[in-house]
Order: C-alpha cells, then structure tokens, then sequence
C-alpha cells in the first residue's frame, strides 16, 4: 500500500551563487516530514535504480531551462506521486538506500544532530519506560528496543506500533497519527508542534478477534490488558453495567485471561476513537463521534436539534475513500507544521442499492485513512487463510485486473486545492482500478 505522502507547497530559495533552487515541503501523514530539494531526490532515485532497476517508478524528467509556473507545479505533482508509488515495494521500504535517505533528510531538516539520547516511550496505563537511543534510530529500531526491553516477543512485534498521542485535560488522549517504520521517533516528536504529545506503544489491529494471537506471551498479554483498561477509562469501550461490574470483579482477581475474554463482548473493544468531529450525514454540519474497528465506522451523530443518532456504515460495502485539504498554508517558515487543519474523508457508500458520498471533516482524517486500510488489509489475510488456494493477482501500472478478494490501493495524490485527492479503493470484484476525480 502506498502511504500517505504529499507535497502540498513548495519554496524558490536563493543559493550559494546568487541562483535559486526549489524546496519541497514534504509532509507524511498531514505533518512535516522533510523539506528537499530536486537534486536530492534525483540522486537518491539513481542509487535506488541501480539497486532495483524498471521496478521502480518514473521519476520526474530534469529541465534545464527555467521552468514554468505550470511546469513547476507538474514536477511538485510528479514527485508526489513518486513518494507514493516507491513506498509499496516491501523490498524497497527495507533497503538500505531508502532508509539511509530519509533519516538523513529528517535530522537535516529538523537541525537534529545524530547522537544518544533519552526517550520516553509510554504504556496504556500511564507508565513511561525510558530507553536509550541513537536520534537516527527508525520506530522499527524504538519498537525493537522496547519490545526486548519488556519481554515482547519479536514474532508478535506486528501487531504492535508507535504513535504520537497528546494527552488533554481531564485525562483524555488523542492519538494523532501512526509512526511510519521509516520515521525517527525523536525527530517527530521534537517536530509535531503540538503541547503534551508523547510517543506511545499500542496494539496495532483494528480485529478484536487477533486477541488470540498474543495469548501466549505474557508481556502482550499486559498490554492488551492495559489498552482494555485504558479504553473503557477513556470511555472508547462502552461496557454494559453488568458487564462493568464483571469485569471489575475480574480485575480484583487479577484474571487477565478471563478479562479479555469479556471484553470481546464490550462494544466498541477494540476500537480506536476519534476527536469530536463533524460530517455532512444526514444533513451538513451534524457533529459526529467515530469509533473504528472490526470492519465497521461507528458514528454518533448530534444533530441540529441536539438528538443524538447511532449510525454504522460496514467497511464491506464501502468502495472507495479520498482525503481532501481543504485549507492552504501561510506560513511555512513559522511555527506551523502540519496539515490538519480543514482535513476532510470522504467514502462512497453502498445504501439502498446506490452509491453515496459521506464526508467527515477532521483533524485525524489520515489517521482514519490508515484505520480503513489496517480493516481492508486483515479481511485480505482472513479470506486468504480460509481460502488457501485463493491467490491475489498484482495488476501491472495503469492496468485493472480481478481477484476474489479485498484489496486497498491509494490512488496517486493528495489533494492541495485544485490538485487531485488521495484515493483508496476497497472492493471486492474489482482491485486498482482507475479512478479519476472527474468521474467521482
């Protein structure tokens, strides 16, 4: 799957010899990334072309005359969709080539020297383990560490991740955005901009059902015991009294085992919630509460007359979603450094045997992107492990092939108004197919 890369604005800056070059600001999840130039991006394509030669995509062409507005705005669409497209290459995101590059401009565009430090890394229940490590190491390399640290078998490692989470009064958390493998989380930190975030451990599944996966290690056992407690303090899992009660009781016993068990009866277990937001269903401007998880989108919805609406769209009949920009940056030398502002998703939906367009605007929309690909990626493993003779054909670029399975596929770009938008599809007799803004 691609990820969530753009490059929404880009800068003319004066050069060593009274010239001028462009800088790219690259963003990864609605949050700065990197800022690069042309030539560091062609350089770092000609060491991944000798490594994987025509497996990789097109790269732009150089001018060597002075470039249009128009042709300046191709080449920024052109790189975007190479940031993309060189991301779905399993092989390629484990490359040396590939890492080194993107620490590289990291620590550079941040002013962030290689050296080691501190990080505190904390647990669902408010505990904080603090690890040495070097502030060129990957989440991977953190998620190793940790993982070793607290017992984590390294098999299990998969469904574990790290993310940035800000912490709000009266005890209530968001979680902003999933690490990438390839990010330095004592870069991102120090980057995000935001007051009280803090890179945390959580499960890494939207299936409440993989539970079962982890029973045998007793160190993820804990922390899905702790993001079970966590949740319903949060109040993201909605326990019945009865249930509540079973649970605290389970609790005093200290029966991890035997409350997990339960909590796969909780509604909402497992899900993962939203920030307050708002959505144009079923009419504009209702605020909205998602919870996502187990192939579903849960809504509670307010509306005008304060009413409040449970509404539940299933990922199975959801063909396609985009992220939107609906916003421009002004400042891109100051303290702004993210995307979230005016951030809208918006999914076709199978209703009464027609398809509609749902649009949720929030802050967390790429988050809630990646959530949708986690569900259409865990049905894809399900189905292919009660079908073993199924087999998932790889469309060649530019072409629609059939398989009999799900699959989730980004669609070239994001969207900084009137560029295109990101889209992902997810359908079952249909994999990349083609779809262009128009015909939306």
């Amino acid at each position: 799957m691609k990820t969530h890369f753009c490059i929404p604005v880009s800068q003319q800056r004066p050069d060593a010899l009274g010239g001028r070059y462009v800088l790219y600001s690259v963003y990864l999840d609605g949050y700065l990334f990197c800022r690069v130039r042309y030539s560091q991006l062609h350089r770092w394509n000609e060491q991944l072309r000798r490594i994987f030669g025509n497996s990789l995509p097109p790269f732009p062409p150089k001018y060597y005359l002075a470039m249009t507005a128009s042709m300046a705005d191709e080449r920024r669409d052109q790189l975007e969709q190479y940031l993309q497209k060189v991301t779905m290459d399993p092989n390629m995101l484990r490359s040396d080539v590939f890492i080194d590059f993107l620490k590289l401009v990291q620590l550079d565009t941040f002013s962030i020297t290689i050296k080691t430090a501190a990080l505190d890394i904390f647990l669902p229940d408010g505990r904080n383990i603090q690890i040495e490590i070097l502030t060129s190491d990957t989440a991977e390399r953190v998620l190793e560490v940790v993982s070793h640290k607290i017992g984590l078998y390294q098999e299990l490692l998969g469904y574990f991740g790290l993310f940035l989470i800000r912490f709000r009064k009266e005890g209530k958390l968001s979680v902003m955005k999933k690490l990438a493998d390839f990010e330095l989380p004592y870069v991102s930190l120090r980057s995000a901009g935001m007051e009280n975030c803090k890179v945390g451990l959580r499960k890494w599944y939207m299936d409440p059902s993989l539970d079962s996966m982890l029973m045998d290690c007793t160190a993820a056992v804990d922390l899905i015991h702790m993001q079970a407690l966590q949740d319903i303090e949060q109040e993201w899992a909605k326990p019945t009294q009865a249930q509540r009660q079973k649970l605290e009781a389970l609790q005093k016993e200290d029966n991890q085992t035997k409350f997990l068990e339960l909590s796969q009866e909780v509604r909402h277990y497992g899900y993962l919630q939203l920030d307050p937001c708002t959505c144009d269903y079923p009419e504009p401007g209702c605020g909205a509460v998602l919870s996502v998880g187990n192939d579903e989108i849960s809504c509670c919805i307010t509306l005008p007359d304060n009413q409040t609406q449970e509404t539940i769209f299933q990922m199975s009949r959801v063909k396609c979603w985009k992220v939107t920009f609906l916003g421009t940056l002004l400042d891109m030398d100051g303290p702004q450094r993210t995307l979230n502002q005016n951030l809208e998703l918006r999914f076709q939906y199978s209703e009464d045997s027609r398809w509609q367009w749902f649009v949720i605007y929030t802050k967390q929309a790429f988050l809630l992107s990646s959530c949708l690909k986690k569900m259409i990626s865990e049905k894809t493993v399900k189905l292919a492990a009660e079908n073993p003779e199924m087999q998932i054909e790889v469309p060649e670029q530019g072409k629609s092939k059939k398989c009999h399975i799900q699959q989730s596929q980004q669609k070239d770009s994001s969207r900084f108004p009137p560029r295109k938008s990101k889209i992902e599809i997810a359908k079952a007799n249909c994999v990349f197919g083609t779809i262009k803004e128009e015909d939306l």
